[in-house]
């Protein structure tokens, strides 16, 4: 029965008209928000909201967000597409979040399907239904919000009447086990390929739309317009691939079903952020949300290289912004938002090649307005801190650092170029700066990880905290946090072959570093070493796992990704129920020729650098950062036909331009 209510309106003409019509905004507002949580999350009337006339435009898109408004609301991406889109006068685009469980309730009680927040609409009214998928454990939510919006789950079960059900986002690298439920999947940054696919539905679009008739809404079948979008670069079309696998379970290949559909489906990039689309009117939310600020986004891309580091990956090469151009959209920023804070946004902000002359211009601009600028972490040395000291003159919180490890060579395992000497001096830096609380973060599990990492692990900790007494003596205790995540091993990374630790030697190490780090100056905290197994189950799996997907959902489970919500016993009777074995997927080591389900998708590293990267993590050796030393040659910038854009007018050498695989 789940869901049935709301199919039967989003179906039944005579039901369908009246909630069309009028979703009734005043009664929800009068009789169900006051009996839920945070009202806010779904009242849709924000500064800045855009709300454009049903009937004057061409094309309608939902952005869905499937985790709670305070989330999605802080979601860059969501920024962009929603200014991108709206300053197109023929389009529209609305958003949907996941409501929590008390406003999911009352929906089911009453029968009313999941709407935008703009119109009230239902989201079957919509052309197109864009999913962001940020986090494996957001899959039960997907299935939940198509289920709401009174959608069929699969995509073979859509028919004329339906919109297209469109996905995107970091875990479109493998979207494998949620392929079945995607009529299609963007693979890369979405400005660059949404203006293309609104256009192309706006050519095939029915003057008339899909009527109480049941008329179609597009001039061709859903399959020809299926078979179009696939021939839009950056598009993937699941249905038009097959998979085979070998009797042992392990992917033969991936093959395209159709002429004319392309073997390997290839990211899209932004070539240049100085011409890229920019929202100058970002919506305000009238609630408290995880990222209450103003976000400037000053580079995409990071060349560390960290070994495990997925987003390094996926968001080649370094493309950074100028400084005129952001100071400009500070400005535009502010003037439109009346924020207290701008966040210098991107991977890695302390790399931007001149982070120091903006935030320092930005200081000035606007500290004497109270208008703090922030960065979310800070590389670890001195120089870090000397720059967070410059922009903390408004308001002065914690530092944050990454070690990642607990010793140099388990962080030249990894690629991770600071060592135990630059973090000290960085955080006796802060220490004699005034800073009294430091927080640092690693990884347990990690490849060729031994006993004495995690001794140098609780070492390093220690020594940090007693810099804070030596730096500061009598000026106020100092604090360190040490939040440790488990390893999880991801797709188009030289780890991707890696085995993530068993759920028993990561409790056992959790429960070791709680013995040594037990002070009354020091704050430990862990991730769940189950949620971390589901992750990894979900991020390497295959289209099997479709299957275990839905019977999760149907066992009710929601909002995995929340320590209160989610239930491992419930995920891997799913997983066992579908004839699976989660230790297949993340237990497993992978051999170095094995077929991956993600080989099809093509980020532009080639699997060669990914083997050699592989190859130098077991015998620790560095890869430099490609921006001042040696093409690495990982295929991005050739293959893609992309250069490293840096703000401060350096060129960049042909060296580091990219070697052709």
């Amino acid at each position: 029965m789940r869901g049935l209510a709301c199919r039967r309106i989003a179906f039944n003409p005579k039901l369908r008209r009246c909630y069309t019509n009028n979703v009734d905004k005043e009664r929800i507002w009068e009789d169900i928000l006051p009996r839920v949580q945070k009202p806010g999350r779904y009242l849709g009337t924000e500064f800045n909201a855009v709300r454009k006339g049903w009937d004057r435009v061409a094309v309608r898109m939902a952005f869905v967000f499937p985790d709670l408004y305070e989330i999605g609301m802080s979601h860059l991406g969501l920024t962009i597409l929603y200014g991108l889109v709206n300053e197109h006068e023929d389009c529209l685009l609305e958003r949907a979040f996941a409501p929590a469980p008390d406003m999911e309730a009352e929906m089911r009680r009453r029968g009313l399907p999941l709407f935008s927040l703009e119109s009230y609409r239902p989201l079957t009214d919509f052309d197109i239904v864009g999913f962001t998928l940020q986090y494996e454990l957001t899959y039960s939510n997907v299935l939940n919000l198509l289920d709401l919006a009174g959608l069929p789950l699969l995509a073979s079960e859509r028919g004329e009447e339906h919109p297209l059900v469109v996905g995107g986002g970091p875990c479109a690298v493998n979207p494998e086990p949620l392929a079945p439920f995607f009529d299609a999947l963007v693979l890369g940054e979405g400005e660059e390929v949404l203006p293309e696919i609104l256009a192309l539905l706006k050519e095939v679009r029915r003057a008339d739309r899909a009527g109480e008739d049941g008329s179609p809404r597009w001039k061709v079948p859903r399959r020809e317009l299926l078979k179009r979008l696939a021939g839009l670069e950056g598009v993937y079309v699941p249905s038009f691939y097959r998979v085979r696998y070998l009797a042992d379970g392990r992917v033969a290949a991936v093959e395209p079903l159709e002429e004319g559909v392309p073997e390997r489906v290839r990211r899209r990039v932004v070539a240049d952020l100085d011409r890229a689309y920019f929202p100058r009117r970002p919506i305000v939310p009238f609630l408290e949300v995880v990222h209450d600020r103003a976000m400037l986004e000053i580079m995409r891309g990071c060349t560390r290289g960290c070994r495990f580091c997925q987003a390094g990956i996926m968001y080649r090469p370094v493309r950074e912004r100028s400084l005129g151009t952001l100071r400009r959209q500070a400005e535009e920023l502010l003037r439109a938002t009346g924020h207290q804070e701008v966040g210098l946004v991107s991977l890695s902000s302390a790399d931007y090649t001149a982070v120091e002359a903006l935030a320092r211009g930005l200081v000035e601009a606007y500290g004497r307005r109270g208008i703090g600028i922030s960065l979310p972490s800070l590389r670890a040395d001195a120089f870090s801190v000397g720059l967070a000291e410059e922009i903390e003159r408004v308001r002065k919180t914690g530092l944050t650092f990454a070690p990642e490890a607990g010793t140099d060579r388990l962080r030249a395992v990894i690629n991770k170029q600071v060592t135990e000497e630059d973090l000290l001096a960085a955080c006796r830096a802060a220490f004699a700066a005034g800073w009294r609380r430091v927080k640092l973060y690693f990884m347990i599990g990690l490849p060729t990880e031994t006993q004495e990492d995690l001794d140098g692990l609780a070492e390093l900790t220690y020594r940090v905290l007693r810099l804070g007494e030596a730096e500061r003596p009598g000026a106020g205790r100092p604090e360190v946090s040490v939040s440790v995540a488990s390893f999880v091993p991801k797709p188009h990374t030289p780890f991707q072959w890696e085995p993530q630790d068993t759920q028993e030697a990561l409790r056992e190490k959790q429960a070791y570093l709680g013995r040594r780090l037990r002070h009354r100056r020091i704050r430990y905290s862990w991730h769940d070493p189950e949620q971390s197994l589901l992750e990894a189950v979900l991020a390497r799996g295959d289209r099997r796992l479709a299957a275990a997907v839905t019977a999760a959902w149907r066992a009710g489970a929601r909002f995995d990704g929340w320590e209160e919500h989610f239930s491992w016993s419930r995920w891997e009777e799913a997983i066992r129920g579908a004839g699976l074995d989660p230790s297949f997927y993340a237990h497993r080591r992978r051999d170095r020729d094995e077929v991956m389900p993600w080989d099809h998708l093509d980020l532009g590293v080639t699997r060669e650098f990914l083997l050699r990267e592989a190859e130098k993590a077991r015998q620790a050796l560095p890869t430099p950062d490609c921006r001042w030393r040696e093409c690495p040659g990982c295929g991005v910038c050739p293959r893609l036909g992309v250069r490293p854009r840096l703000a401060d007018g350096r060129p960049v050498t042909d060296a580091a331009f990219g070697k052709a695989p």
